[in-house]
């Protein structure tokens, strides 16, 4: 099972997050009022999504026996909170046009990606 822990001190804002024993320290951009000791919030999310699909589309095309070279993942976060959006582009390399038009298709459907747009319940109580 997946777990996560995130603790705050007095530093501002800097956060100590340890994810299935795999240490990260997330902070605020100085603008903000942070040190920028480490990813945002929302940089953290953004390389969730990333690593989960060009994990995914590695796997995939390991599977089908497919001369992916590399694979990049680009992100961006776009718009207000009414109209937030991620633009994923991803850039194969060693593909031909059909092959990386199914990587695009299956990079839809990358467990991340689906959490993302279908949304997720949080359950919130004091320890």
């Amino acid at each position: 099972m997946t777990h996560a822990t995130a603790t705050i001190g007095r530093d501002r804002y800097a956060v100590q997050i340890d994810a299935s024993g795999h240490a990260i320290t997330a902070d605020e951009p100085e603008k903000l009022g942070g040190a920028n000791a480490g990813p945002a919030p929302y940089d953290l999310l953004l390389a969730s999504l990333g690593a989960c699909t060009a994990i995914t589309l590695r796997m995939y095309a390991d599977r089908k026996q497919w001369p992916l070279e590399s694979l990049d993942v680009s992100l961006r976060l776009t718009g207000g909170a009414e109209d937030r959006r991620i633009v994923r582009t991803i850039a194969p390399r060693g593909l031909d046009g059909e092959q990386a038009a199914r990587l695009a298709d299956i990079a839809e459907r990358t467990p991340v990606t689906l959490t993302l747009k279908s949304g997720i319940a949080i359950d919130t109580s004091l320890a």
